[in-house]
Parts: C-alpha cells; structure tokens; sequence
C-alpha cells in the first residue's frame, strides 16, 4: 500500500544550536562529567543489588543465602559512599558562582539531569512505514537532525543560548509526539534520566517523562545562571532576580501539569521545595537591590531596610521548613538545609542590626518616621511607648542595644551551623560575611555599652515584615520558534499519530463537458468536500471527504487552495492523476449539508472544519494548546502511560460530530469552496 510520491518540499536542515563542547575543561563541565561518572557507577550497584536480593530471595541453600547476604552489604555500602560523593559534587556551589571580587552570600544552584542516548532511529523509521505508508528512507535527514538536536541538548551552555536549545527540543517533542506517539501506544522507546541530587535512574517509555526532564533542566539551568551573576552591581542583581523568577516558574509549572514523576526530584513535595527555594533567593536579590541603591540613611529608610531582611529571613525559614517534610527530609542535601538555616538567621541578625542602626545613629524622625517605628515590631517592646523612646535618646539607646543583642544571638547561631556543615567551612566567601557582619554588630554594640550601664538589657521583639505574594515568571515557550523537523509528512491537523486513513488511491480526472463535477474545499490538504452524482469526479472513484495529497505525483499536502485549483483547470486532455486518502478517524467536526440542483437532485458536500495544534504561549498542559485554524476547539483525554498530566490534555483526540442537515441553493456554496 505504499505509493512514492514526490516530495517537492526540498528538505533544508536549519543551522542547530549547539551544545556545549564535551571535552571542554571548564570547572562546571568537570563537575558535569563527574557526576555523569557518578551516575552511571549508581546504575551498576544497583543492578547488582537488584540481582543479588533476587538470588537472596529465590536459593533455599544457607551457604549461599550467606554469600549473597555479604555481597548485599558490600553494594550497599558501595551505593552509600556514592551517594555521599555525588552529594559532595550537588554541594559544590561554589562553581557556578560568579567569579567577581565582590563578596555576597552563595546562592543555590540546580546540577543539571543527565540522560543516556537514545537511538530513535529504527521505531520512526517503521512508524513513517507503516502509519504513513512513506517511504522512510526519504526521512533519514530529518531523523538525523532529531537525533543531533537531542545530543546537543544534553549539554546546554550557561546562558541564553543553551537556554533556548532546551527551549527548542522541548518544542520539538511537542510535535514528535503528535506525530508518533498514538493514545494508548508507545514506540517501544525507553528514556533514561538520572535524578539530579541522588543519581537514580529512571526509565519510562512517556514522552511526558522527556519533557518534564528537560523542563527540569529549564529551571536547572536558570538557577545556575542566578547565581552566576555579579551581585556587587544593579544590572546583575537585577538579572539573577530574572534567573530565579523563571527557575521557580519552570519547576511550578512542572508541579501543577505533570504527576507520579518515577524520580524525586520531580515529586510534587521536592518541586514545591525548589519553588520556595528559588523564591527566596528572590527576595535575597531583592534585598540586596535595596541596601545597593539607598540614597540616603534616613531612619525610615534603615527602618524598611530592617524589614526586607526579616523578610528575607521568614521566607528561608519556609523552606527550611519544607526541606523538613517527609519525603524531602531525606531527600535535600545536607549543606542545603544547612545553607538555609545559615541564611534564615543570618538575615534575622541583620534585620535587628539595622534596627539597632536607625535607634542610636539617625537622631532626626519625622512623623513619618515614627508611624514606621509604631509597625516596625511584631509586639510593643517591654518599658515606655515607642513615642516617647523617640524624644528620649537613652530610651532610644537602650531599645537599640537590645536590638543588637538579638542581633548577635542570630549571628552566633548562623556562624554554629556553618560550623557543623563541612561543605559549608570550605566556602571562604560564606566564613568572610559571616565574619564581617558578626564583628560589625559586635563593635556596634560594644560602642554603646557603657561601663555604668548596670540596668539589664530588654528583650527586643522580633521585626515584623508584611507578607508579599512571590512574582514567579511561567515559561514562555512561543519565545523560540521552531519547524516541526518531519513537517514532510504533511499538515498535523490530517497527518498525526490519532489520525487513521485508508491507502493511498489513484484517481484518474478527465474534464467532462459539465466540468469535473466536484466541490473543493480548506487548505493544506485540500478537501474534496463533494462530487456530483454522474459526474467526471464520481466515475473516477473520487469520494466525498477525500483528501488531495498529490496532483501528477507531485506533492500537494501542503498545497494551498488556488494551487491545487490551477493545477486542476490546467490539465490537458489525458486528465490528470490525483493521490487521494479517506480519513477513517479524526479529530474533525463533520457537518453534512444538503444541497439541491435545478433538478432537486440531492448532494451530500462535507464541510469539515480542520484543527491545526501550535505551539502556544500560555504553555497550558506540556505546552499543547490549540490555535484554531478554521475551526472551533474541542478537548480530549489523552493518557500517557504511569506518568500522566494532571489535567485532561486539549487536542489530539478522536472525535467525530454529526451536524443537522440543512438545505442551501446549489449555487450558494460555502466559504473557500468552489465548484468545478
């Protein structure tokens, strides 16, 4: 049933973006290599162990039950010891940070997911044979491409252009899968990926698991592009505020469409981790920004100062709290919890700091001043009211050392959890700010500690701050615009994986005294949306509903109305040979209209409004909404074996819809249809 036609769409493989170069020796690459290393030894332990509790559980011979029992334990501790070195390698966050002078507190970056090759060389060429009926060696430049596209997708460089590879394959998938990957069905094809903090692999045959792990290594690639910038200036906070507001909408958007991920780090508790993770790392950004760019050191200025950084101390307190679920716990690396908590009270302490700062140094309060004074705690501090601290400076003096005093407690408890993280001791910038920010507040308070000053020091109260809904940025997948690379087997809306049709037939039309006797109608391909009983068209075998795929054997899938029209009229007195198919199943909308001749003889023309599925900005369920081409939307479940999407995925499905039977004048025909 296979017929060559001509495939006049010359093939032309754009310019790719590259990956990275594999052998380049930069510390990040290193770091990659290693942990591919790492990945991979995982791997073979744990097919040993997989084999040896199999063996433990199927002998009934003790000595053996015994042999294996030792071989069990030296693999476990073998995976132990990985386990730790690839936790070592997550930690390492000194790599990714940016190699100014400037000092700034390390941020947290994501190791990108490792995956194996995959050949899909073999399932798309038989599924080009069999469900297209081509011939696939005609595709083998296209598969090629695919395939160098996925290689270089797995090593993306650390900036825009490496983002918008994985932006560009991410958008390829979305057309693999409407052209090869049926309901119900796979190609046979198995994706391996690695976990990106334990190295565990995972493998699945969805193509919704490929998508989520480079949606992953989206947000993955964003955070190493946060914390690389340099801090010291505007601009570069500006675009790590940017780079983590996107990794927390690529990782929110991962959590909210997709679900029963096989690996943790795609779990719904680790992605609502890495969310708040990234959003604090927002506010630390935002915080920085502030002490950057204030003018001036008014006491309402110190005073709001103060409450960014309680901010930013409450909202890494939520992610240490989330790094403490079940689940998680075990999950998150050590240095990270560590980190956080560093970071949680390390902003407390200067919140109180600079509290501390607006009490004792900024003598001038305006009304202004005081109404922020009067918001500025969470509870009243012990003593007189706040208005009449404000008139008394040794009111204000003794409210400002507690506040230093506070102040210290934080920065000792930050300093002893550094401390206890080996990681984190190897991090000199971390030791430097920790230790420059405790000494400061220690002379600060040293300063105004008197020798008489035998009255005890209050409590001071914790630093309110107002709760503001995180600005998290979705991922725009429309920003890269992309060909679909097997755009030769023809428009989706009629050539996609749910569609079935008949073999392809050969029509020989010969212009009759009335005309050919048909009706076309659409575009790419075009319909032949009716035939005149008795007429030229119907005697050739030609069908309502048929699609024109080849005129003379050229290749007119693609072809527009008035081409196919003109190479129609233009045909000579043999005729001319058209390549048709009849869709068995589709996802159309089919109305049938009754249309009468002079004679009252009856016509059934088929109108069928066609959907073609594009890429969409809103990136709803993995990205795949509908833009309507000359037709309304419909909906359809598509499930993707034991990883599915959340939500019912829009298009794609089978319907068909049976409209009521109307009658038109025969003249009268429908919009883009014409008779000849």
């Amino acid at each position: 049933h296979m017929l060559r036609i001509n495939h006049n769409l010359s093939y032309n493989p754009p310019l790719s973006l590259q990956g990275c170069d594999p052998c380049s020796q930069t510390q990040r690459s290193k770091l990659q290599h290693r942990r591919a290393r790492i990945n991979q030894q995982i791997n073979k332990e744990m097919r040993m162990r997989a084999g040896a509790e199999n063996l433990f559980r199927a002998t009934t011979n003790n000595k053996v039950k015994e042999t294996v029992a030792l071989e069990l334990s030296f693999v476990n501790s073998n995976l132990q010891l990985l386990k730790e070195e690839l936790e070592e390698l997550n930690s390492s966050m000194e790599v990714y940070q940016t190699e100014s002078e400037a000092i700034n507190v390390p941020m947290i970056p994501l190791g990108l997911k490792e995956t194996k090759e995959v050949d899909l060389t073999v399932p798309l060429k038989e599924y080009i044979c069999e469900h297209y009926r081509e011939d696939s060696s005609l595709f083998e430049k296209e598969i090629k491409e695919f395939m160098e596209l996925r290689q270089a997708m797995r090593t993306p460089s650390r900036n825009e252009a490496g983002l918008e590879l994985l932006v560009e394959y991410y958008n390829q998938l979305y057309y693999l899968d409407q052209r090869f990957f049926p309901p119900h069905r796979t190609l046979g094809v198995h994706f391996h990926w690695y976990d990106s903090l334990t190295g565990v692999p995972s493998c699945q045959r969805a193509l919704a698991f490929e998508k989520g792990s480079v949606l992953f290594n989206v947000g993955a690639l964003y955070t190493q592009i946060g914390a690389r910038q340099d801090r010291s200036a505007a601009t570069g906070i500006d675009r790590a505020i940017d780079a983590f507001q996107r990794a927390a909408g690529a990782f929110n958007f991962l959590k909210e469409n997709f679900s029963n991920a096989p690996s943790l780090d795609m779990s719904g508790p680790s992605l609502c981790m890495l969310v708040r993770l990234m959003i604090a790392q927002v506010q630390e950004c935002v915080f920085e920004r502030v002490t950057l760019t204030m003018q001036d050191t008014h006491f309402t200025s110190q005073l709001q100062v103060a409450q960014e950084a309680a901010r930013v101390s409450d909202v890494y307190s939520l992610v240490l709290q989330t790094m403490s679920q079940p689940l998680v716990k075990d999950y998150v690396p050590f240095s990270w919890a560590s980190m956080v908590q560093v970071k949680a009270e390390h902003f407390r302490a200067l919140s109180h700091y600079y509290a501390a700062v607006a009490l004792c140094d900024r003598t001038q309060c305006d009304e202004e001043g005081e109404k922020a004074l009067l918001q500025l705690h969470v509870s009243n501090p012990a003593g007189p009211p706040l208005s009449q601290v404000l008139r008394d400076p040794e009111e204000r003096r003794k409210l400002g050392k507690a506040h230093l005093r506070r102040a210290l407690i934080r920065h000792e408890e930050a300093m002893r959890v550094h401390g206890l993280c080996k990681i984190l001791r190897k991090m000199d910038i971390l030791q430097e700010v920790l230790s420059f920010v405790h000494k400061r507040s220690l002379d600060k308070y040293s300063e105004m500690d008197r020798e008489d000053d035998f009255d005890e020091t209050a409590e001071a109260p914790e630093i309110h701050c107002e709760c503001q809904k995180p600005d998290i940025i979705p991922p725009n997948f429309s920003t890269v615009q992309v060909t679909d690379i097997f755009r030769r087997l023809g428009p989706l809306s009629v050539f996609c994986a749910r569609a079935r049709w008949g073999p392809v037939r050969l029509v020989c039309l010969q212009r009759g005294e009335g005309g050919l006797g048909l009706t076309l109608r659409g575009d790419s391909p075009v319909l032949v949306a009716g035939v005149v009983p008795g007429g030229c068209a119907e005697e050739a075998g030609l069908r309502e509903g048929d699609y024109i795929v080849a005129v003379d054997g050229e290749n007119r899938k693609w072809a527009k109305h008035g081409e196919v029209v003109h190479s129609l009229k233009s045909c000579s007195d043999r005729g001319v040979e058209l390549s048709v198919i009849t869709l068995h199943t589709h996802d159309t909308q089919v109305c049938f209209i009754a249309l009468h001749t002079h004679e009252t003889q009856v016509v059934l023309c088929v109108c069928v409004e066609r959907r073609s599925v594009m890429l969409s900005p809103r990136g709803d369920k993995e990205n795949a909404c509908q833009r309507p081409m000359g037709g309304a939307k419909a909906q359809s479940s598509v499930s993707l074996l034991n990883w599915n999407r959340k939500k019912n995925r829009e298009g794609g499905g089978v319907t068909k819809r049976l409209g009521s039977t109307f009658s038109l004048p025969f003249g009268n025909l429908g919009d883009g249809e014409s008779m000849y």
